[in-house]
């Protein structure tokens, strides 16, 4: 589990580099594998940071918030599609939905009206509510991505509203107390971070307030340290199933909206912020609140992530704290790739499978299918992306992956019993390519 001594001084050089050029009073960093710490770095004095030091971790609260939302669906409590009216019922931004909001693509303004949410004390969730008018509206959904930080507060009025469950006491019981969390709170408990905006040209400290946001808690109140965070991490990597299915997870973890239109490097899905580093997808959320700032980066196929904390606010901070996650994941990656899964010998697929493998002929193309250990139909074109195909009924397979996700493949016979075609959502493959499809 614990990383190689090369890259562990890698990630540690990285990690001082950052703390000292942005300017951070501490920096703790923590690399997770296989659902456990792998590695911690840790830089700064003020105070001397280490993995059970609580740090505020801001908007990466929202992704506990998304998940709760996907847990009450999976209840069949609500519908993504739902529009917010029918949960608080009279506010007159009402027809969004559900899942505008968790993706950001509402057109909702980012903030609540009033004095700034983070630095100041909360209101309650008719408060909130009661501030809404239709000109918050800023774009009519699915127009732009626009972040809206009112939009958590709202779905964490959702949620209270469908449970009659405080969206804290929600959190603690359906995630936090079964995760093992117990240093991921709702107010600061010792020992904490103190948080800071640093003076731009005499390198001074100003302690900032730790506020109660109230109703706007659910987007970003939170607290939480490397070893916590760290759970979090794993769970978003490979979720335990008694807390939500890995179907919903990689359902989360699906782009409602491209938030980078000119490079398509950065997109979100329902909760969660999606990364793309070369050829890899990375999932996560950054975090920030007067005084703090925090990162979450995951790769969900080698379950993979990093975590980190600054208790400095500011745009040095912040650029290095939210981008050194994914730096020091890319690092980690590439410097240890994961070893392939041992080749072993398969049992011998039944008769009437084992017909179905080998070539086939497409317009001109040439196909190659085979059996998987599962029980899988997979193949395709040499050097293009694998099509899967899963049992459904004798002769009937339902397409798993790419192109043919959800599509159906009839297997046809001659009449001696012999496959002669495989009929794809209409398109017939041939044995050879002169038959006559």
């Amino acid at each position: 589990m614990a990383l190689l001594p090369e890259t562990a001084r890698q990630v540690d050089l990285l990690v001082a580099r950052a703390q000292a050029e942005g300017r951070g009073p501490s920096l703790a960093l923590g690399v997770v594998r296989d659902g456990g710490l792998a590695h911690v770095a840790l830089a700064g004095e003020q105070p001397r940071p280490d993995a059970d030091l609580q740090y505020r971790i801001g908007s990466i609260s929202k992704t506990m918030t998304a998940v709760l939302v996907m847990q009450q669906r999976d209840a069949g409590r609500l519908a993504l599609d739902d529009p917010l009216d029918r949960h608080l019922p009279g506010t007159p931004v009402g027809a969004l939905t559900l899942r505008q909001l968790l993706g950001h693509a509402s057109g909702l303004q980012r903030e609540p009206d009033g004095l700034w949410w983070e630095r100041a004390a909360g209101a309650d969730l008719a408060t909130l509510l009661a501030g809404l008018t239709p000109a918050k509206i800023a774009h009519p959904p699915h127009h732009v991505y626009h972040y809206s930080n009112l939009a958590y507060g709202l779905l964490g009025g959702v949620l209270e509203r469908i449970t009659g469950t405080p969206w804290a006491d929600l959190l603690r019981e359906r995630l936090l107390e079964p995760l093992g969390m117990r240093r991921t709170t709702y107010h600061p408990t010792e020992p904490y971070a103190r948080g800071y905006v640093v003076h731009p040209w005499h390198d001074t400290l100003r302690e900032e307030p730790r506020t109660d946001t109230g109703a706007m808690a659910p987007a970003g109140q939170l607290w939480s340290t490397v070893e916590d965070l760290a759970r979090w991490a794993a769970f978003l990597a490979d979720p335990a199933p008694d807390l939500l299915a890995p179907a919903t997870l990689t359902e989360m973890c699906a782009p409602v909206v491209i938030s980078d239109l000119d490079a398509w490097t950065g997109g979100h899905g329902l909760g969660v912020e999606l990364y793309r580093v070369g050829d890899r997808v990375y999932v996560g959320h950054g975090g920030s609140m007067p005084g703090y700032v925090a990162g979450l980066a995951v790769h969900r196929p080698t379950r993979t992530a990093v975590v980190d904390y600054a208790n400095s606010y500011g745009l040095r901070a912040g650029h290095h704290v939210v981008g050194l996650a994914r730096d020091i994941l890319t690092l980690v990656l590439d410097a240890e790739p994961a070893a392939p899964a041992p080749w072993r010998p398969a049992e011998a697929p039944p008769a009437d499978l084992a017909e179905l493998t080998g070539r086939w002929w497409w317009m001109g193309g040439e196909y190659e299918f085979r059996i998987d250990p599962a029980g899988d139909l997979v193949g395709g074109q040499v050097g293009r992306p694998l099509l899967r195909f899963t049992p459904e009924a004798p002769d009937r397979w339902r397409g798993r992956s790419g192109s043919q996700d959800g599509e159906l493949l009839t297997v046809i016979r001659d009449e001696d019993g012999h496959p002669v075609a495989l009929d794809i959502a209409t398109f017939v493959f041939t044995r050879t390519p002169d038959q006559e499809p």
